[in-house]
């Protein structure tokens, strides 16, 4: 049984995010609507990263064939060094992943996370730890979210399957030196086959930024560059048994199924000092395909669109239209010379709102191009074609078997297991993306012109061949260049102890590094009372 659709504003009007808060007055809060979604793509939540939804990932788990890996990210753009808040999951928010498996745009099973935190700083500290921690449990550990993953098949029959308490926030390595074992502490198993992740990793998703600089500089001289690397996300990731998404729990017969994430939240009403959540929850975030609501969505629709439940798509014309005629072709050429295909684009539609298959309905009703049975829902067996409703989510066909060499460009390089297929961790969707909005899904084969794309073609960080697959929190821009220059210099660090120092709290030296990092609550007492020696051996004697 399907959901209603959600609210994506509502008539009362709930303001939510930093940007977009319902200011309380005496006379109560503004009355206006919003909502907002992803790696800063549209104008609202930009400015309330907590609850923005940066990617989603479903793929065939390689190592467990039976099973499926949904990942979905929020609040991207996570420097490490960014304390002394860090990045927290919001407590008055739901996070959901959503099913839809009979093809109508409509939620058929949501697993959502919800939080609460235990913060046990109180007015003693400023600190995120006060020193080293070795375990979620560990004393040094002050700041703490927990988590419940619960799941619905129908209008609100949430029903809680694990709990856990969330990874926290990577501080740096002297605070937390072995994040995996964190990590391990923060997965958990749910019922029938499956496991959930929560916390912090390195963001999966690698590209030049550059794009929005008149296409990488014009000239393709802006590439190269992982504009991503060093920063992470807030993470959720599950695996889940085939049968426990497919429709009537048949993955051989209904293989097709829908996925995108979202995020409710709930207004705030200020006060000095102080924000209290009202209200209903508001769909604010949401995410399905990459790229899309960045590149295909004007600014004037974007936050209107991530309000919108993928059901009603189709029913908006200019949504529609940026699909069928989207702008960035047409920037291509004029700035590249590579003509832009002819609209309109229903190879573009297929990708976007309808999955591919030899019969997938076009939206003028014409034949689409790509002539190949992959991922629209209408394959389902199960599935009632006239339900059908092109909606844009991310589409993957269970069935397809995982590949033994993955293709970084998916279906275009001939992988079908990959994007647009679902999405794996490696896949390189912008230059899918790139390559489907010039024509390569019309005529089957890359674009020579633009072959090269962004020239990021794998993450700066690996990827971990077993669950959750997500790579480690990276310790940050600033490490990542201090390492790369001192490697070249063969730095090395040593601070000698005194006989007084011996009981002092511990300085860590990365030695290799150069970079000192003082821990554990009085490090700090040592480093003045040095300071004070050495100015008074330089200071003249008094008279």
């Amino acid at each position: 049984m399907s959901r209603p659709l959600r609210r994506g504003a509502r008539a009362a009007g709930i303001l939510v995010g930093v940007g977009a808060i319902a200011l309380s007055t005496a006379a109560g809060p503004a009355l206006q609507s919003a909502g907002a979604s992803s790696h800063r793509e549209a104008p609202l939540v930009a400015a309330d990263p907590a609850v923005d939804n940066t990617d989603v990932y479903a793929f065939v788990s390689p190592d467990n064939p039976d099973t499926v890996t949904l990942v979905a990210n929020w609040f991207g753009l996570q420097e490490p060094n960014g304390g002394p808040n860090f990045y927290p999951w919001a407590t008055d928010a739901n996070y959901d992943i959503n099913i839809d498996n009979d093809g109508n745009g409509k939620p058929d099973i949501t697993y959502r996370i919800t939080f609460a935190t235990e913060d046990r700083r109180g007015g003693s500290t400023f600190l995120f730890n006060n020193g080293p921690v070795t375990g979620l449990k560990d004393e040094n550990l002050l700041f703490r979210q927990n988590y419940t993953v619960s799941v619905s098949q129908g209008v609100n029959d949430w029903r809680p399957i694990a709990h856990g308490q969330a990874a926290p926030s990577f501080t740096g390595p002297a605070s937390m030196p072995d994040y995996g074992r964190l990590r391990k502490e923060a997965t958990a198993n749910l019922p029938g086959g499956g496991s959930v992740y929560v916390g912090a990793a390195e963001d999966p998703f690698f590209l030049d930024l550059r794009v929005f600089d008149l296409l990488y500089g014009g000239d393709l001289s802006e590439v190269g560059t992982d504009t991503l690397a060093g920063y992470n996300v807030n993470t959720v990731v599950l695996q889940v048994p085939k049968r426990d998404l497919a429709l009537r729990g048949d993955p051989a017969r209904n293989p097709v199924v829908g996925v995108w994430s979202d995020t409710e939240r709930r207004s705030l009403q200020l006060s000095p000092g102080a924000a209290t959540s009202i209200g209903d929850f508001v769909q604010v975030s949401r995410l399905g395909n990459p790229l899309v609501n960045e590149v295909v969505v004007p600014v004037g629709l974007k936050d209107a669109f991530n309000g919108l439940s993928p059901s009603r798509d189709a029913t908006i014309p200019e949504v529609v239209q940026r699909v069928t005629d989207p702008e960035l072709p047409k920037l291509i050429e004029s700035l590249y010379k590579v003509p832009a295909p002819t609209a309109p684009r229903n190879d573009l539609v297929e990708i976007f709102l309808t999955g591919i298959a030899k019969k997938a309905p076009t939206l003028d009703g014409s034949a689409p191009p790509i002539q190949a049975d992959l991922n629209s829902q209408i394959l389902n067996a199960d599935a009632q074609a006239a339900a059908f409703q092109p909606s844009e989510m991310l589409r993957l066909n269970m069935s397809v078997p995982v590949t033994a060499q993955p293709n970084r460009l998916g279906v275009i390089g001939g992988d079908l297991q990959g994007f647009p297929n679902g999405r794996r961790l490696s896949d390189d969707v912008v230059d899918i993306a790139l390559q489907a909005m010039v024509g390569a899904a019309q005529t089957g084969k890359p674009v020579e012109a633009l072959a090269a794309g962004d020239a990021v073609d794998v993450n700066d960080a690996s990827f971990s061949s077993s669950f959750p697959y997500v790579a480690l929190p990276s310790s940050g821009k600033t490490t990542v260049q201090a390492k790369a220059t001192n490697a070249t210099t063969n730095v090395a660090v040593t601070v000698p102890q005194d006989a007084d120092d011996r009981t002092s709290s511990v300085l860590l030296v990365a030695a290799g590094v150069g970079v000192g990092a003082v821990v554990a609550g009085g490090g700090w007492l040592l480093i003045r009372r040095r300071a004070r020696r050495a100015s008074a051996s330089s200071s003249p004697p008094s008279s």
